[in-house]
């Protein structure tokens, strides 16, 4: 099959994990995810089958929404509760409401983050947590990375006895962006350790919770060969780019990389569509106002 499936990913599984369990399910090795989750997360993750598998950059492209909690007082080496705790300060006061909208506020836009040390992001070939685990130090690169809004979801809650307090909070933001950065960022800005405590996924890929299956709802539907009543087309991908239907002579140039000419359409890219599937996307070159292959995905 070709399509995309959106899982409710359970914690204490890797995105590999989901991938290795729907190889089996599926019974294929062409699957891939779109956006790593960690262990301690849940949440949507969009696969890709077949085919679909070519378009998993593309769905990387939409935004994600995410729910959760940071807790103020402590700080560890994981910037979530995976890791150890490396420091903690007293929180005697709570803060307040604005406090903590100031804080959040202050993170949304197009801002500059550093990946966090336990992150899956490559330095001369290594992962960071790779020198993480050995206790090595790295200089991590920095990144730009969009947040749309970084909102409280309800009151706050403070541990008179632990001496922290916790906020609730829902982030939308782009690819590539770290939320348990954005916690320790929230905390900094408030002069305190954080810790992200909580987090789901609520949004990927142009997929909502409301849309996604768990693996064992889909072992059920594979079993009753019914799993296509939950996969999206390859074209779901792709739909931000506008589809347009070519004839057999265009076919013809399409299949082995050609150039073609579309009549009155000067879009910037575009999604060729042919024997009512997508073929290939491809972009506009100005220099001959002609349409050039940008990615293949042939389905025959």
């Amino acid at each position: 099959m070709d399509g995309i499936i959106p899982i409710n990913k359970d914690r204490g599984m890797t995105s590999h994990d989901v991938v290795a369990r729907m190889r089996g399910i599926l019974h294929t090795k062409k699957v891939g995810h779109s956006g790593t989750l960690d262990p301690n997360v849940d949440g949507v993750l969009p696969i890709c089958v077949g085919r679909a598998t070519k378009v998993v950059d593309y769905l990387m492209e939409y935004g994600k929404v995410y729910t959760g909690s940071i807790t103020l007082g402590y700080a560890t080496t994981t910037e979530d509760l995976d890791g150890e705790v490396v420091e903690t300060k007293v929180i005697a006061k709570p803060f307040s409401v604005s406090e903590i909208d100031e804080a959040l506020q202050s993170l949304v836009g197009e801002i500059i983050q550093i990946p966090p040390m336990y992150s899956a992001v490559k330095v001369h070939g290594r992962k960071l947590y790779e020198y993480a685990r050995k206790g090595e130090t790295v200089e991590r690169p920095s990144r730009k990375i969009n947040v749309k809004s970084f909102v409280q979801t309800k009151p706050t809650v403070f541990d008179e006895e632990k001496h922290t307090q916790t906020i609730f909070f829902k982030v939308e933001c782009g690819k590539g962006t770290y939320v348990r950065t954005l916690a320790v960022d929230a905390g900094k800005f408030l002069n305190v350790p954080a810790v992200m405590s909580d987090l789901t996924r609520q949004s990927s890929g142009g997929f909502n919770l409301s849309d996604s299956v768990t693996l064992e709802q889909l072992e059920k539907l594979a079993e009753q060969d019914e799993v296509l009543t939950v996969a999206r087309p390859l074209s779901y991908g792709l739909r931000k780019f506008p589809a347009v239907t070519i004839n057999a002579e265009q076919w013809e140039l399409v299949q082995h990389g050609g150039f073609i000419k579309i009549k009155d359409e000067h879009r910037p890219e575009i999604t060729i569509m042919y024997d009512n599937d997508i073929q290939a996307i491809y972009m506009l070159d100005e220099r001959y106002d002609l349409y050039r292959p940008k990615k293949m995905l042939l389905a025959r």
